[in-house]
């Protein structure tokens, strides 16, 4: 039986002040965890030693957070204070917002939406605001150049990830995730709908402005990009922002395709986050196996191979159901 947790608290301020806890906790250990796991993922694919101070490496990691906090904030003298100041805030927001959307196991999950879904792709276009208020607010042509291409680059690859979403919806005719993970009880959606999947996790590594996608970051040709003119940890945020949405990205794809918190013998926890740090780990790989691609062959790719193709399984869906 599915208990609400947010439910559970007679004050309403005091639920959401637990929740926005317990994520933040969680996402401040996980981007720790996600840096040392990429650093040494790296390290094994080029055949090099990686982070080795403290044991295992983890606490490279560690002095590089004290690092961030210990740092001045500097404001360049010509930026719009005013924007220069949110867009962080706007980049990390949404992340912490839409991590109690997710249906973690089968009884206890923070609070479950029908309209889930519509949640989910609205709110988490509102970091490419702050991205582009990042690059106009610090006045600096490298970190406008960062910006407009990340714009353009969100918007393109926002199209197919979209496509990719909507046979889930028509398959199982809701956009709660907590139901459709329930709907995968006799076989992950990946097995009916796997070019959906494949698409799905391009678009998103788009999204996250990762490698061979990470053009608004492309430090060869705009020194950082969009986040340039930052510091300290106004800086932090938008490496903290980024590690975020890997893991948010990672666990839609795991509701969506991968049943979720279903598996054998294990705990539906334990199961939920074996398929969502082996999506980030996929990511991560693409990273160090890949090589960036130019502006132009970004953007044709999505809009010449990623959307008709997506346009074409989203038909064939339609047609199978309809004769169904």
């Amino acid at each position: 039986m599915k208990t609400d947790v947010i439910q559970l608290f007679e004050n309403p301020y005091l639920a959401l002040g637990v929740t926005i806890a317990v994520i933040m906790a969680y996402l401040s250990v996980n981007a720790i965890m996600l840096i040392w796991l990429e650093r040494k993922l790296s390290a094994r694919i080029q055949r090099r030693i990686g982070p080795q101070r403290g044991p295992f490496g983890l606490m490279q990691q560690i002095f590089d957070m004290g690092k961030l906090l210990s740092k001045e904030l500097l404001t360049p003298e010509h930026a719009n204070k005013l924007l220069y100041v949110i867009a962080p805030i706007l980049v990390f927001a949404p992340v912490v917002a839409l991590s109690s959307l997710f249906p973690i196991t089968s009884t206890y999950i923070f609070h479950d939406f029908n309209i889930a879904i519509v949640l989910i792709l609205a709110i988490s276009g509102i970091n490419v605001i702050g991205i582009f208020l990042a690059g106009w607010g610090s006045n600096n042509k490298y970190a406008l150049l960062g910006a407009v291409r990340s714009v353009a680059q969100n918007i393109s690859y926002e199209i197919p990830l979209i496509l990719s979403v909507i046979p889930i919806v028509m398959i199982t005719r809701t956009m709660s995730l907590y139901d459709i993970t329930l709907a995968q009880g006799t076989y992950p959606f990946v097995l009916v709908q796997p070019i959906a999947l494949i698409i799905f996790i391009i678009s998103a590594t788009a999204e996250t402005n990762r490698a061979p996608f990470d053009i608004p970051e492309a430090e060869s040709e705009l020194v950082a990009g969009f986040h340039t003119e930052y510091s300290g940890m106004r800086f932090g945020l938008f490496f903290f922002a980024e590690y975020s949405n890997m893991i948010f990205a990672c666990a839609l794809a795991t509701v969506l395709f991968l049943g979720g918190w279903r598996g054998p013998f294990l705990p539906d926890a334990v199961w939920f986050f074996i398929k969502v740090y082996a999506l980030i780990v996929l990511m991560m790989w693409f990273r160090w196996t890949f090589p960036r691609l130019r502006f132009d062959q970004l953007m044709k790719f999505a809009w010449v191979v990623l959307v008709p193709l997506s346009l074409i399984n989203l038909l064939i869906t339609t047609l199978v159901l309809k004769i169904v």
